[in-house]
């Protein structure tokens, strides 16, 4: 008897896919891409209408002769690849590169948000057709990032140095970077100075603080300097005090959305410190399936690569069952909580990502994870069972205070405030983290106080501060500026982290970026020749641009055309007009042989040492990261050293 063939991405997804279809179903995995755009050339005929030139990768012909193979006895073929772009490229890939279109057997696309029995059944019920659209702003996508890569990177090699790359995307990512740097510099730090005075109401011992903010007609009081401070004080000794006004009210304080990809990796960044590359591999895991001791291979998670705040409704009458059940009626608001689009290219046919299932408390699967999938899986559980849980509630009380200065019309005013959680609510699960927590702490409680009441002064506390330049990017502050700006997509942030510090145009120090000289110089040249490219307004039209392809409003060739003509020219100008530029990082390394000082260069195999007397003295040394470890068998030191292949690995200085 024929079988029906499906075809996913990875092996973890074709395992859970084969426990949840049986028999009658033969499952194998493409393990991602099967063609791609050749390493060696372009690979883009820009006389035909920018036709690609696809090549089958390397390791993969092996899998499409299996694929075929297997196609041939089929009597239905189901491409089950991922639910976006990027897998509905994969799909039509495989059928180009397996030839599957040559023969009568039925092809169908099926689309499912989550590796669940019920969602893959129901996918398999309504079959589609390849969606040409998706597949076009792919393809519209990988062209783009090949023209601009390819026409660019030789630009580069030949002006500052070999090795080096541009991209669309990243290249913004390195100027803002660069440009925060900037910032920081150019920053002129000015001195202020802020008073909080110590008060208490006649006849009682409680005592609070209060913030001196403004002169007593409202105008705003800025303080910039000790002199100036120490009249204030003198004025506010002599002054009486009373309360002037007094608010109190309940504040509601409602949970957030549940995760989409940037939020998720913004949150996992400052909860669990996981880089974005780090964090989606790890919610791959989730969403592919993980074994569950009998349950089997499971999909904990739903897609994580997603834009929407969408929750189906049979997930949200199964949170708010569960809320109902473990927390009690209180804890569940009227009706369930519905969240407007994150993002303007947000597609509602996908879903935020949350548990496939809420029953499954992170306490009952941790055994069956490490602790990278514990953790995330926790996050994503947590987020997700928390925006359907009520407000947290808030007793906020904030009172000013009226100083009268004596013998005077002047005055000031002072304002305290104190804030005490009365309902716990949503925050019994969940609190979301922040990326800067400068601020200071609001007192739980102040004295009974009511409009009229004297009180007494105590003391004063003047504080001297300093204006301070704008924090370098987190990976999470990072992701929320191009998310907020419109550059790149939430499924791209993670290469472009990753590949600007493999290319050494930043670094991490401290969990934040800082542009390497080389990203500096290289940045530098592009804003000056090709300022659209680092444009971020131009970037961010080019990703609405390949929206519109992919809802069939845009034609993906006319796009690459308006494209790709105008930056031709200014490259071509460029190569004329850029002066080529050198980049030495001189290292307390000196030459053996003369004496002068190495500096870094970079070669075909990464980075190297060379002595600054070149041409004269021609002497290279290999490029060692001291780790400050001593070798356990001579008296050499640990290095970080890397491969041909560009894998880092360790070994002794001393060596060979």
């Amino acid at each position: 008897m024929a079988v029906k063939l499906v075809i996913v991405e990875s092996p973890a997804k074709a395992r859970t896919l084969n426990r949840i279809l049986g028999r009658g179903y033969t499952v194998k995995a493409s393990v991602g891409h099967v063609r791609d755009l050749p390493k060696s050339s372009l690979g883009v005929d820009i006389e035909k209408d920018f036709a690609p030139e696809y090549v089958i990768l390397q390791g993969k012909r092996k899998i499409i002769r299996e694929i075929k193979s297997t196609a041939n006895k089929a009597s239905s073929i189901y491409l089950a690849t991922d639910p976006d772009r990027e897998g509905e490229a994969i799909s039509w890939h495989l059928i180009k590169a397996s030839k599957l279109e040559g023969n009568d057997t039925p092809i169908h696309r099926v689309v499912f948000h989550e590796v669940t029995e019920e969602a893959i059944r129901a996918a398999f019920k309504k079959p589609r057709t390849i969606d040409m659209n998706l597949v076009n702003a792919q393809q519209a996508r990988r062209i783009l990032d090949r023209l601009v890569g390819y026409k660019l990177s030789p630009l580069l090699w030949k002006k500052i140095q070999r090795g080096l790359s541009a991209g669309r995307v990243q290249s913004v990512v390195v100027r803002m970077i660069v440009d925060r740097e900037q910032e920081i510099e150019n920053f002129t730090t000015e001195e202020y100075w802020s008073i909080e005075v110590e008060l208490a109401p006649q006849e009682q011992q409680t005592s609070f603080k209060a913030d001196v903010v403004a002169f007593l007609d409202g105008t705003k009081l800025n303080i910039h300097n000790e002199k100036q401070a120490k009249e204030i004080l003198a004025r506010l000794v002599k002054s009486k005090y009373h309360v002037s006004s007094v608010q109190r009210k309940q504040v509601p304080r409602q949970p957030a959305a549940p995760f989409i990809t940037s939020t998720l990796q913004q949150e996992a960044w400052r909860k669990l410190h996981f880089t974005a590359k780090h964090t989606m591999a790890v919610a791959q895991q989730l969403y592919e399936g993980l074994p569950l001791g009998e349950e089997g291979s499971v999909g904990l998670i739903t897609y994580m690569r997603t834009d929407s705040t969408h929750i189906a409704s049979s997930a949200l009458a199964e949170a708010r069952s569960f809320i109902n059940k473990k927390y009690g009626k209180a804890f569940l608001p009227a009706k369930a909580r519905t969240f407007a689009k994150k993002t303007k290219w947000a597609q509602e046919a996908h879903e935020a990502i949350r548990p496939t299932k809420v029953v499954r408390e992170p306490e009952k699967v941790k055994s069956f994870l490490n602790s990278a999938q514990a953790g995330l899986y926790e996050l994503i559980w947590k987020r997700f069972v928390a925006s359907q849980m009520a407000a947290t509630l808030y007793d906020t009380t904030n009172v000013e205070i009226q100083a009268l200065v004596s013998k005077s019309k002047d005055g000031y005013l002072l304002k305290a405030g104190s804030s005490s959680m009365k309902f716990s609510g949503f925050m019994t699960v969940y609190s979301e983290g922040k990326d800067e927590s400068d601020k200071k702490e609001i007192p739980t409680s102040l004295p009974e106080l009511k409009i009229g009441d004297k009180l007494s002064y105590i003391d004063a506390f003047p504080d001297q501060h300093f204006t301070q330049p704008p924090a370098r990017y987190t990976e999470a502050t990072l992701i929320k500026a191009l998310e907020q700006e419109g550059i790149g997509r939430p499924s791209t942030y993670a290469p472009i982290m990753a590949t600007i510090q493999e290319r050494e145009y930043v670094y991490k120090q401290g969990g934040r970026f800082h542009p390497e000289e080389l990203g500096v110089v290289v940045n530098k040249m592009l804003c000056q020749h090709f300022p659209k490219i680092v444009e971020s307004k131009f970037t961010a039209q080019m990703e609405q641009n390949l929206d519109e392809i992919a809802q069939g409003k845009k034609n993906w060739v006319a796009e690459l055309h308006a494209f790709y003509f105008p930056f031709q020219d200014t490259l071509q100008r460029a190569l004329v007009n850029v002066d080529k530029v050198k980049v030495l990082k001189v290292t307390e390394e000196k030459c053996p042989n003369c004496g002068l000082p190495m500096v870094v260069r970079i070669g075909r195999f990464g980075k190297f040492l060379a002595c600054s007397g070149y041409p004269q003295c021609k002497t290279t040394m290999p490029f060692l990261v001291k780790t400050g470890v001593h070798c356990p068998r001579c008296d050499g030191e640990l290095v970080r050293r890397i491969s041909k292949k560009r894998k880092a690995f360790y070994g002794c200085s001393n060596f060979p």
